[in-house]
């Protein structure tokens, strides 16, 4: 991957081309879209191209014809590429955590964490290299082999988001490449530098040309015509449930895989016998990291009537002092939204979460004077006393908007839990191993914790929901292997006889 071509201008910003056949191709629309700073939007990140459906058919062409003899490379081999771009990145931490702050806005060290986050990936990948495990068994018949293999499923489409613009690429293009798959990516428009920087350190690891592609630009004319080619053999999408309905839609016309990631509304729920400080720590961490924009992010927390009040007061408390402002100043906690839009859903939920009668007992404001006039910054807000069947209490918000909602107790924490149309995480916060084990059983989630927010996934477990959080696909770990291969089952006779398998039993 050569270096990207920079503008002979005096500000000095990066133009970015489509990366296709490991080479830098400018789009065949000739347009062109700005990143910019959501902190600050008089700051342009970069440049990139606004690609269409040419643009996307050409790279599918190019790993079209690397897969070819990807497929062919051991897949020890293939790891150990995927192992020294772990090390790339590692060597490469603070620079591109840094340029992930100024183009997507969460503070530094959420950016390092998204950053280590592909590193885990990739060291994990690296590993499976070397398993990519079948099960051999015995056979019915005698002198007879039989075995699965994993092979690869050939041209894979991934449509990325913006909240984790390093780590969730990461996720869909590591564990394809091992398994032998050649990828086309394409990037949310408002962070594609950081999967640009992750593709560079493959690249210079020795992933071949071709094998990787990048493709740059808005959804309906850089996404959809991925899910729509033929040649692409199965499609990842992570994103809105409305977006992934049609993704599906389109791509079960054609048979071809398809993995969604899609919305939750994630409940964290606080018993009378948690540790209410370790639960209030959480909550403020679950909802308001990221400024809210998680998937997984704790929207509605449950609380036990006798500790409510006394939650509340700590909550709201702590919610208050929480520094917002540009990410990369390390003392700040809460960056801005990711953009205008993102900002004006948050700020039409607060209204109609008023509306709803739900009490706002902190933030719900824009903040716009002095150092937030030229970004998308919104105070932290928490309504409290939200009845369950709320839209706040329904509804995605993606921004950081929690609603506070009393409970009787377990069973009726659960129930307000599971009531919801979606299913990705959940927590619980208490003292007893029985409830604990009650709500890792009871609970209609993907994931769950005990004592801990509805955020902090690892890669080497199974990441996705249930409900219409997903189709049941999972990332991380050895879903994502079972996603990006397909079995074979293998039978090998060394009898020299014709045996006619349940024909011939001999009885």
């Amino acid at each position: 991957m050569t270096k990207p071509v920079i503008d002979g201008g005096t500000t000095k910003t990066r133009v970015f081309k489509n990366f296709i056949d490991g080479e830098w191709v400018e789009s065949a629309s000739g347009a062109t879209f700005e990143d910019r700073n959501p902190a600050d939007t008089r700051e342009v990140v970069a440049i990139f191209q606004r690609s269409n459906k040419a643009d996307v058919d050409s790279a599918v062409d190019a790993a079209k014809r690397a897969f070819a003899k990807w497929r062919l490379v051991p897949a020890p081999r293939r790891a150990e590429m995927i192992f020294r771009a772990a090390e790339i990145l590692g060597d490469r931490k603070e620079d591109h955590a840094r340029d992930m702050t100024r183009e997507m806005g969460k503070v530094l060290k959420e950016t390092r964490g998204d950053v280590q986050e592909a590193i885990d990936a990739a060291y994990y990948n690296a590993g499976e290299g070397r398993r990519l495990f079948g099960p051999t068994v015995p056979s019915e018949l005698p002198n007879k082999f039989a075995m699965a293999i994993r092979q690869p499923l050939g041209v894979c489409g991934m449509i990325t988001p913006w909240n984790f613009p390093m780590a969730i690429p990461s996720w869909k293009l590591l564990p394809a490449l091992v398994c032998g798959n050649a990828c086309v990516i394409k990037p949310a428009e408002d962070t594609p530098l950081s999967t640009f920087n992750l593709v560079q350190a493959l690249t210079e690891a020795g992933v071949p040309n071709g094998v990787v592609n990048v493709v740059t630009g808005y959804g309906p004319e850089a996404g959809a015509p991925i899910a729509e080619n033929a040649a692409v053999r199965a499609v990842s999408f992570t994103g809105s449930s409305a977006v992934g309905r049609i993704i599906g839609t389109t791509a079960a016309k054609s048979l071809k895989p398809c993995s969604l990631e899609l919305g939750g509304k994630n409940p964290m729920m606080v018993l009378d016998d948690a540790n209410l400080e370790l639960a209030v720590e959480g909550g403020l961490w679950g909802a308001f990291g990221t400024t809210g924009q998680r998937c997984t992010a704790t929207s509605r927390i449950i609380v036990q009537k006798g500790v409510y009040r006394k939650f509340i007061d700590h909550f709201v408390a702590r919610a208050k002092k929480l520094k917002v402002g540009n990410g990369l100043d390390e003392t700040v906690e809460m960056g801005p939204a990711v953009n205008e839009k993102q900002l004006n859903t948050s700020l039409k939920y607060i209204e109609i979460g008023k509306t709803e009668g739900a009490k706002l007992v902190s933030g719900g404001n824009r903040l716009d004077k002095g150092e937030y006039q030229h970004g998308w910054f919104l105070e932290p807000t928490v309504f409290v006393d939200v009845d369950p069947k709320m839209r706040i209490a329904q509804e995605e918000i993606f921004g950081p908007v929690v609603a506070i909602i009393p409970c009787d107790g377990l069973e009726d924490a659960i129930a307000i839990a599971n009531n919801i149309e979606y299913g990705l995480s959940s927590s619980l916060y208490t003292k007893d191993v029985n409830k604990a084990f009650a709500a890792v059983r009871d609970l209609e989630t993907g994931i769950t914790y005990i004592n801990a927010p509805t955020i902090g996934a690892e890669v080497h477990l199974p990441f996705g929901g249930t409900k219409a959080t997903g189709n049941g696909h999972r990332e991380g770990g050895i879903g994502a292997i079972d996603f990006y291969s397909e079995w074979k089952a293998v039978y090998v006779d060394y009898s020299d006889t014709l045996q006619k398998a349940q024909i011939d039993r001999g009885e």
